[in-house]
C-alpha cells in the first residue's frame, strides 16, 4: 500500500525540473517522466524541456549567428580588412547550436542523477490518483506510484489545419531549430513574437524571409512604442511583411517548393507566391 515515491513531476522542462530538484534537496523521494511526442515532421528532441531545445537557448544562440554577421559587414568601416560579400552556412551553425543543446540535455541529467531524482523517458497517463503508467517509444511498460503527482507538460505550437496543406507541408519553431539543411527563402505565418523573433535571425544571416500578418502586429503589446517600432526596424533591415494578408492553402510544387495562396483583404483578391520553407506560427 505504500507509493514508490514522495514526489513524481510528469514533465522535464524548466518548472519540472526546478520542481523535482528542489523536492530532492529536501530530502524527498523523487521521480521525473518526460518524454517528447514527435512533430508533424518528426521532429525530437532531449530533456530540458522548450527552453532548452525548442526555444530560448537555440533562437538566442542564431540570433548571435545573425548578429555576428551584422558586424562582418560594419568591420571594414572600422579598418578591418575583410573580404565581402560575407557569406553563412546554415548546417554549420546548425551542427553547433545542436551539439550544444545536447550538451545541455546531457547536463540536466546528470544533475537529476546527483541530486538521487529518478528519471523515467516515457511518455505518462493516469491510472488513478497516485499511479502513472509510462510507456516507453520501444512499447515497454513501467508503473510508478507517487504521494504526490505535478503535471507539468508546457506546451506545444499548434497548426492552423484548417487552412488546406498547413499540416502536410508546414513546419514550427519545433523543427526550425534542428534543421539540418538552410530552409532558404521562408515564410513564418501569423505575426506573434516567435515569428518575429525567427523572422529576424533568419533574415540577419541572409535569408529571404517574409512575414505574414491578418491584421496587427504583436496583438495585446502596445502598437505605439513598440510592435511598430519592432516591425519598422524589422522591414529597415529586409524583412518583408505581408499586411492584412491571410493563408488560405500550401501547394507542393514538382520542384518541392511551397506554394501558398493568401487574401489580401485591402485589395479585395487572392495572391500566390512559393517559398522554400512556411513556418506556422499560431501560438500554442
Amino acid at each position: 500500500g505504500q507509493n514508490e515515491y514522495d514526489l513524481l513531476v510528469i514533465g522535464g522542462g524548466s518548472g519540472g525540473l526546478a520542481c523535482a530538484k528542489e523536492a530532492a534537496q529536501f530530502g524527498r523521494k523523487v521521480a521525473v517522466l518526460d518524454y517528447v511526442e514527435p512533430s508533424p515532421q518528426g521532429t525530437t528532441w532531449g530533456l530540458g524541456g522548450t527552453c532548452v531545445n525548442v526555444g530560448c537557448i537555440p533562437k538566442k544562440l542564431m540570433h548571435q549567428a545573425a548578429l555576428l554577421g551584422t558586424a562582418l559587414k560594419d568591420a571594414q568601416h572600422y579598418g578591418w580588412n575583410i573580404a565581402q560579400p560575407v557569406h553563412h552556412t546554415w548546417s554549420v551553425m546548425a551542427q553547433g547550436v545542436q551539439n550544444y543543446v545536447k550538451s545541455l540535455n546531457w547536463g540536466h541529467r546528470v544533475q537529476l542523477q546527483d541530486k538521487k531524482v529518478k528519471y523515467f523517458n516515457m511518455k505518462g497517463s493516469f491510472s488513478d490518483p497516485h499511479t502513472v503508467h509510462g510507456l516507453t517509444k520501444a512499447g515497454k511498460e513501467t508503473v510508478v506510484t507517487a504521494d504526490n503527482i505535478v503535471i507539468a507538460t508546457g506546451g506545444r505550437p499548434r497548426y492552423p489545419t484548417h487552412i488546406a496543406g498547413a499540416l502536410e507541408h508546414g513546419i514550427t519553431s519545433d523543427d526550425l531549430f534542428w534543421l539540418k539543411e538552410s530552409p532558404g527563402k521562408t515564410l513564418p505565418s501569423f505575426i506573434l513574437d516567435v515569428s518575429l523573433e525567427c523572422a529576424g535571425f533568419l533574415t540577419g544571416i541572409g535569408l529571404d524571409t517574409t512575414v505574414m500578418m491578418r491584421s496587427i502586429p504583436l496583438r495585446g503589446f502596445d502598437q505605439a512604442q513598440m510592435a511598430s517600432l519592432v516591425t519598422e526596424h524589422m522591414e529597415s533591415y529586409g524583412t518583408k511583411f505581408l499586411k492584412r494578408c491571410f493563408p488560405t492553402k500550401v501547394e507542393k510544387l514538382e520542384s518541392n517548393r511551397l506554394q501558398v495562396t493568401w487574401k489580401n483583404t485591402d485589395l479585395g483578391r487572392e495572391e500566390t507566391d512559393s517559398f522554400d520553407t512556411v513556418m506556422w506560427a499560431v501560438g500554442k
